[in-house]
């Protein structure tokens, strides 16, 4: 039995090398609406989960309605494996899907609750959002407004909010009662989100993201 004990543990150690727990990491941006971020980031290979909410004011308790007045932003909070996808990555795939070079909001949204910003959570994020951000405006000129702010509250929006892209929930449009995919699908494409990425970052467009802009 005594023999037995070293191999039995080494099997052990083996068998847990297959089956390692995810390293769990977390990002927080803001792109404007945060439906279409969410859609956007949540098709990376890595991201386990993605949440719509508010983030960077004063105000407690944020709502859809008095966000923007308490100072937040919509953001989006990130949930990854860091064994399948950094942070730096994370950063540089994000900062494609938005208009980096836009301080008054995103596309046809307008207003500080709209602009783009990076919530590094510690040190280590600080820096690399940095590097990732020098090296957009080093590609896109000098362009880049994108900030980076510091660690703040996440606050989830609203339950309707959630997943709002791929719901198949029927809601009240001008055009009648239409799924909210549909609703999302119609309201992405008027506001022209993927039309002015692709004109700001060219072949850089959404890099990173299988099937883009959908």
């Amino acid at each position: 039995m005594k023999r037995k004990l070293p191999l039995i543990l080494a099997a052990l150690m083996l068998g847990t090398a297959h089956y390692a727990p995810a390293q769990a990491g977390t990002a927080v941006f803001a792109g404007g609406c945060f439906w279409c971020v969410e859609s956007d980031l949540e098709k990376l290979p890595g991201v386990r989960d993605v949440v719509s909410g508010y983030a960077g004011g004063k105000t407690q308790n944020p709502t859809y309605k008095n966000y923007e007045r308490g100072g937040h932003r919509e953001v989006v909070k990130v949930d990854f494996d860091e064994s399948k996808i950094s942070y730096a990555d994370l950063v540089a795939i994000f900062l494609r899907t938005v208009d980096v070079t836009d301080a008054g909001g995103q596309f046809c949204d307008r207003g500080f609750g709209y602009s783009t910003a990076i919530h590094p959570l510690d040190d280590a994020q600080a820096k690399q959002a940095k590097q990732e951000l020098d090296k957009a405006n080093k590609i896109l000129g000098g362009k880049v407004v994108t900030p980076i702010e510091g660690a703040a509250v996440f606050w989830p929006a609203e339950d309707y909010h959630q997943a709002y892209y791929k719901s198949d929930v029927r809601t009240l449009t001008r055009f009648g009662y239409v799924t909210r995919a549909q609703a999302y699908k119609g309201y992405r494409k008027a506001c022209g989100r993927d039309a002015r990425v692709k004109a700001v970052w060219g072949d850089e467009a959404f890099k990173g993201i299988p099937k883009a802009g959908s």
